[in-house]
């Protein structure tokens, strides 16, 4: 189904980005909207980020607005971030064209026209200009009729838009998937041809593309399955470069709730959707890729502890809910302390999406019911019953007053109690954890508790 475009006098910019349009005209200076916004726009997509093209050089529109409202965000490549009355902050960039550029990052020059500028951009569909005054929409590449199609095309030359950006194949790819676009032929052979290339990108320019994959697609596994034909993930992901449909699609089934759109959801949806990406790996591959990606240590950690527990405890639960056998409460306990406290969301709501892609595709797999209801029993258990060493009714000093030396085996021992605590939490009592301390400290030899098997 082809887009139904809306006319350019229904375009309505915010009257912050209207007032600041003004301002540059009445100085004598041209002032349009770019990019997408007025894409969007003109499909009736919402869109937050108003940004403005102009013949002003950088020096004049930081002396128009003043020093308060103006960020030198990209100063040398003609950006100033202007400030709205509101404080938000809307790009204004100069007119400019490329001089030359090595894939990563471009000289430009000012100076030119705004036809120019239009003709440097990626895609036809982002190279759309608005006269937020005249309400006058100029198109010299045929962007409108591409949004009509629904057609993805490079503006000019496809093999030299890449080339000029290697981050363009990914971008297309995204845009693609986002609007449930085509892409058209030739651009397609150039982002296949430009896949050898990507390496050249910086990892956090790549993280920040599958951070906008899965933040921005509905369909993630679209652009993902693009990413592994055109072969963008044999150069940047290698371990990703195989995964058939049906491994992506998990990703797909890790939606959010429409009202959690609070950026910490934002975050965590992110982050998990990305888990479902990487589920085929393991945890340990899984926490390479995303260490060399550049991501935060602690987003690092958590993704990998979460993919690891969705492979070991995750099997043994599916067993157990397919052949409903092993979901009494001290199953449930085990499955709580293995994947730990925290962590039971994130790897429940991980095997669900699993789950649920795999009937999707007709396969045996656990009901969304049967699930649910476990996934409910794993959190009260999670928080009301002893699954982890703090739990316990002794520490370490305790254990060592009642004669167990310091050294590995007493953590062995720790252990030993847990797992007896998490098969009955009746036992979580001093005077017993004690006795059966220096019991297992006997069985062992009485030793450090190194030969201890705990």
């Amino acid at each position: 189904m082809t887009p139904r475009l809306a006319p350019s006098d229904a375009i309505v910019p915010p009257r912050e980005v209207v007032e600041i349009a003004e301002r540059l005209e009445q100085a004598g200076h041209e002032a349009w909207c770019v990019g997408g916004a007025v894409r969007d726009a003109l499909l009736g997509h919402p869109h937050l980020d108003w940004d403005l093209a102009t013949s002003a050089t950088p020096a004049r529109v930081r002396e128009l607005f003043g020093a308060r409202r103006t960020i030198p965000v990209g100063a040398e490549f003609g950006t100033v971030g202007v400030l709205d009355r509101a404080g938000r902050l809307h790009e204004v960039t100069t007119f400019r064209r490329d001089v030359r550029t090595d894939g990563r990052h471009a000289e430009v020059e000012f100076g030119v026209s705004l036809d120019d500028d239009l003709a440097r951009r990626d895609f036809t569909i982002n190279a759309i200009a608005f006269h937020p005054l005249r309400f006058e929409l100029r198109d010299p590449l045929g962007g409108r009729a591409d949004l009509e199609r629904g057609v993805v095309r490079a503006v000019g030359d496809p093999e030299a838009r890449m080339r000029e950006d290697r981050l363009r194949a990914l971008r297309a790819i995204r845009f693609a998937a986002r609007l449930d676009f085509e892409i058209d032929p030739a651009t397609w052979r150039a982002i296949v041809d430009s896949a050898p290339h990507l390496g050249r990108l910086s990892a956090e320019r790549v993280k920040q593309e599958l951070e906008k994959t899965v933040e921005q697609v509905r369909v993630p596994s679209r652009a993902f399955a693009r990413w592994r034909d055109s072969g963008a993930f044999a150069t940047l992901v290698p371990a990703l470069g195989s995964l058939d449909d049906g491994a992506l699609a998990v990703v797909d089934c890790l939606a959010w709730p429409a009202h959690a759109a609070a950026e910490p959801h934002l975050r965590r949806r992110r982050l998990l959707r990305l888990v479902g990406l990487l589920l085929p790996l393991g945890g340990e591959a899984a926490g390479r890729v995303l260490g060399a990606l550049r991501f935060s240590k602690h987003d690092t950690s958590l993704a990998a502890t979460v993919v690891a527990r969705a492979h070991v405890p995750g099997l043994e639960i599916e067993r157990a809910l397919t052949s409903r056998e092993g979901l009494d409460d001290a199953s449930v306990r085990r499955w709580v302390a293995a994947i730990g406290r925290l962590n039971v969301s994130l790897v429940m709501r991980v095997l669900a999406a699993r789950w649920e892609a795999e009937r999707a595709r007709g396969m045996a797999a656990p009901g969304a019911r049967a699930v649910h209801s476990l996934h409910r029993r794993l959190l009260r258990s999670a928080f009301h019953d002893p699954v982890e060493l703090r739990d316990l009714a002794v520490d370490g000093d305790d254990l060592r007053r009642a004669g167990i030396p310091a050294g590995p085996g007493l953590g062995k021992i720790l252990h030993a109690l847990l797992e007896r605590v998490v098969d009955d939490p009746t036992r979580n009592q001093p005077e017993w954890l004690a006795a059966e301390a220096v019991r297992l400290q006997r069985e062992a030899g009485g030793d450090d508790g190194s030969r201890q098997g705990a």
